[in-house]
Formats: structure tokens, sequence, C-alpha cells
């Protein structure tokens, strides 16, 4: 198996398959792929345990259903790119290395990588979508790979060293790093402060990737300017103007 990572702004994962080699995604991740890989949807890969395995993958923020990918008889190559722009990060894993990560962080592994919850907590409606917080525990033995979005900052934690961090921005971190939310210091800081209310401690020892545009932000940033019910009606009479606009070339076009 070989693979490369090609892009700056927006990469892409191509990972090329000897005959009998396969990786696995969450459905929905495939970019492209060449004749010779079969693919397959089921419910086992990434799991571990069973059903046990899947409802653990399922709890940390992943799909029920993952799909393989694999060279049948001749070698092939397939290829997931990231869904915004950011970076992708192969780790690898072994029983003492595992890694903890944001719940739409998990691109790609090999067969006997697995993914299960690593930490959920509920923080309330309307905070972070209502969803609360959780993280996908990736491990196993082999590499996966993870999709962190914006620019990559890493950070080596000492014993004992905290980092408090707003939660979006926790990409992912080494499973020996201890992570717990807390919240804002001071009663006026969390009211007015306009930072939230809670931020993620992480305290190594361990390595910590921490990604500068969290998919939560971006959003929240876009719908600002999503047109409301005030912007509809102004999106309804430009639309109107611009096909009345078209219809009239057509019909000059007609005559």
């Amino acid at each position: 198996m070989q693979t490369r990572i090609q892009g700056t702004v927006m990469p892409v994962l191509e990972v090329q398959l000897d005959s009998g080699e396969s990786v696995f995604a969450e459905s929905g991740e495939l970019s492209w792929m060449t004749a010779s890989i079969q693919m397959t949807t089921h419910t086992q890969m990434g799991g571990g345990g069973g059903l046990l395995g899947v409802f653990k993958r399922v709890v940390g923020g992943g799909t029920l259903f993952m799909t393989e990918y694999r060279a049948s008889r001749f070698a092939g190559e397939v290829a997931f790119a990231t869904k915004v722009p950011g970076h992708i990060v192969p780790v690898t894993l072994n029983p003492g290395n595992e890694y903890m990560v944001h719940r739409h962080g998990f691109l790609c592994a090999t067969p006997q990588v697995t993914i299960g919850v690593g930490f959920q907590q509920s923080l309330g409606a309307g905070i972070f979508g209502g969803s609360g917080f959780m993280l996908q525990r990736v491990g196993g033995t082999g590499t996966a790979w993870l999709e962190l979005s914006g620019e990559l900052i890493r950070k080596d934690l000492k014993p004992g060293e905290t980092l408090r961090v707003h939660p979006g921005h926790v990409g992912a971190f080494e499973a020996s790093v201890g992570f717990t939310i807390t919240t804002v210091p001071g009663i006026r800081n969390a009211l007015f402060g306009g930072d939230g209310i809670f931020l993620a401690a992480l305290t190594g020892p361990g390595t910590v990737w921490l990604q500068t545009l969290p998919i939560s932000r971006l959003a929240h940033q876009i719908a600002e300017y999503m047109p409301g019910r005030e912007g509809a009606g102004r999106a309804g009479v430009g639309g109107a103007l611009l096909g009345g606009i078209v219809g009239s070339l057509m019909s000059r076009d007609d005559n």
C-alpha cells in the first residue's frame, strides 16, 4: 500500500492498493476510484466487538454503515478529499498508541483500526448545536487518516502542562492527554465575553493538534449571510428580475 496527499487548501488522500489490500471509510467519503476497486458496505468495519462495537462507533459520532474499498484482482487507487479547507493527518495505531479525534475527524483507515466513543458530554440545548460535545477514540492496529479543518497547530504538552481551548478548535490528541470540559472563569466573562461558556482543558503528557477552522464556527459565519424571511423576499424579487431578463433575451433569439 502506498499513499499520497495532494493539494494544500483542499487536500485529497490517494491510496494505491495492491491486489487484496483494502481501506475503509464512512459511507459517502469516496471521491474517486479506479475500476479495479470493489466496494462493500456493511456495519462491521471500524467497530470491533460486533454489535457493541458498532453502537460505540455511532455514539461517538460515526455512521452506522462503513464502506470497504478493496483491490479485487488488480492493483487500484481510491481517493478521499476533505470537505472544507484543511489538512489530512496520518496516524499510526497500536494497542498502546490511540488517539482522540473530533466527531467529524475520521477520514479512512486500514482494516484493523477501530472507532468508538472516547468522550461524550451534554452541554445543554443551544450549545454546540444542542448535540453536546463528543470525541471519537481511534484505536486498534494500523494507520488512520484524520481530517482537520483550517490551519493545523501542533502542541507537545509536558506532564502536568494544561492548555485550555475553545472546544471547536480541538482537532485530535494522543490518548495519553487528559481531557475535561470546564467553564469559563468568572460570571461576567461567561455572560458577556462572547467566547462561550465552556472550554476544553487538555493536560499532558502528549501531543495535541488544534484546528483553526471549526466546522461549527464556519457554519455560524455562513448563516449570517443566508437569506432570512426578509432576505428571502429580496432573493425572490431578484430571481424574478433575472428570470425576466433571461426570458427577454431568449425571445429575441427566437425572433
